[in-house]
C-alpha cells in the first residue's frame, strides 16, 4: 500500500489564465512509482455522458499548473477531452521534499504516474489517452511515449531537451573541459549542501534585465516575472531550481530511445524561437509516417506558452479527434 504524504491544497481559483465556463473543474491527486503524490487540475467537458479521450499535460520546465500547462488542457477539454494538468515532483503544491529538484527520471514517471491515474477512471476510455509536453516537458514527454506504450498520441509544444541544454549548453557551444569544470563546481556544492543541511537555489530570473540581454532571457521575464505569467509556486516566478539539480540533467541523454516510438507525435515551435533547434534536431530521430513538425510562423518560444493567437489549439484537437479515434 502506498503510503501517502500529507499536501495542502489550494481551493481559491489562482491560476494565470481566466477560468472557462465551459468545463467542470476540480484538484485531483495520485502517487506516482516512487510514492510521491502529485496533484493536479482536473477539467471535464460538461454534460457529457460517455467515456472520453483524455489528455495529461505538463510544462514548462520549471512552471506550475497554474500556468502554461493549465491553459493547455482546460483549452482541450473545452473541445470534449478530459484533461488534468499536473505539477512535476518536488514542484507546485505535488509532495516531494526537497524542494525544487529536478530529474528526468522521476519527471518520466510522473508522466506514467498521470496516465496510471488517468486508465483507472471511470470517465476515461483506457484505450484513448494521450500526453502534451511543454518547453522541458516536451523532451519528458518523447521519452514517456517512448516507454509507455499506453499513450496513443503525443505533442510538444516549444521543446527543451534539458539533458542536452545542460550537458552541452545552448547550440551545443559548451566542450568537454568547460563541462568537467561545471562538474567540479557542482558537486562542491554538494559537499556544502551535505554540511549545511540545506540545499542552495540556483537564484531563477533577475528582478530586472539588462536592455542588452538576450531575447529570450527578456521573453522568459515578460512570462514568468510579470502579471501575465506569475506565479507565487512556479520554480521560475520565484528563486529557481536547486543548484546541484544540474547534475541528473547532465549525465541522462533523455531522448536516448525516441527513436521507438511508433505512436504519432505532433512537434509544434515557432520560427523565432532561440530553442528551435531542439525539436527540429529531434523531430529528426523520429521514425515513423506518423511524425509532424509543425513551425508556426512569426512565435517565439514563450509564445506559445500562453499567446492564443499562436497557439495552434484547432490543430492540436484534430490531431487528437484523429489519432484517439
Amino acid at each position: 500500500m502506498i503510503e501517502k504524504q500529507t499536501i495542502q491544497l489550494t481551493s481559491q481559483w489562482d491560476k494565470v489564465f481566466a477560468k472557462s465556463d465551459k468545463v467542470n473543474h476540480q484538484k485531483v491527486s495520485f502517487h506516482n512509482r516512487f510514492g510521491i503524490e502529485l496533484v493536479a487540475d482536473s477539467y471535464q467537458p460538461k454534460n457529457v455522458k460517455e467515456k472520453l479521450p483524455a489528455i495529461a499535460v505538463s510544462g514548462p520546465f520549471g512552471a506550475v499548473k497554474e500556468q502554461s500547462s493549465g491553459l493547455y488542457a482546460q483549452k482541450m477539454a473545452e473541445a470534449g477531452f478530459l484533461t488534468i494538468a499536473f505539477d512535476p515532483s518536488f514542484t507546485g503544491e505535488s509532495a516531494g521534499t526537497p524542494r525544487s529538484v529536478a530529474s528526468m527520471d522521476i519527471n518520466t514517471e510522473d508522466f506514467q504516474a498521470a496516465v496510471d491515474y488517468l486508465s483507472t477512471q471511470d470517465e476515461v476510455d483506457p484505450d484513448r489517452i494521450g500526453i502534451i509536453g511543454i518547453c522541458g516537458w516536451g523532451g519528458v514527454a518523447l521519452n514517456t511515449a517512448a516507454i509507455d506504450t499506453r499513450i496513443k498520441a503525443t505533442v510538444t509544444s516549444t521543446m527543451y531537451d534539458m539533458s542536452r541544454l545542460n550537458a552541452k549548453g545552448y547550440n551545443d557551444s559548451i566542450d568537454e573541459e568547460a563541462r568537467y569544470q561545471t562538474k567540479v563546481s557542482l558537486n562542491n556544492q554538494r559537499t556544502k549542501d551535505y554540511k549545511s543541511g540545506t540545499y542552495a537555489l540556483a537564484g531563477g530570473l533577475p528582478e530586472e534585465v539588462p536592455s542588452d540581454a538576450p531575447q529570450f532571457l527578456k521573453d522568459y521575464y515578460a512570462y514568468y516575472k510579470t502579471n501575465r505569467g506569475y506565479h507565487a509556486r512556479s520554480v521560475n516566478s520565484n528563486d529557481g531550481w536547486t543548484v546541484t539539480s544540474t547534475l541528473s540533467l547532465m549525465n541522462m541523454p533523455i531522448l536516448q530511445y525516441s527513436n521507438e516510438i511508433k505512436s504519432p507525435v505532433l512537434m509544434i515551435h515557432g520560427d523565432k524561437a532561440h530553442s528551435l533547434y531542439f525539436s527540429q534536431d529531434a523531430f529528426k530521430k523520429l521514425t515513423g509516417d506518423n511524425k509532424e513538425l509543425m513551425i508556426i510562423k512569426d512565435a517565439t518560444h514563450t509564445d506559445l506558452y500562453d499567446q492564443e493567437d499562436k497557439i495552434p489549439f484547432a490543430k492540436l484537437v484534430n490531431f487528437f479527434n484523429e489519432k484517439l479515434n
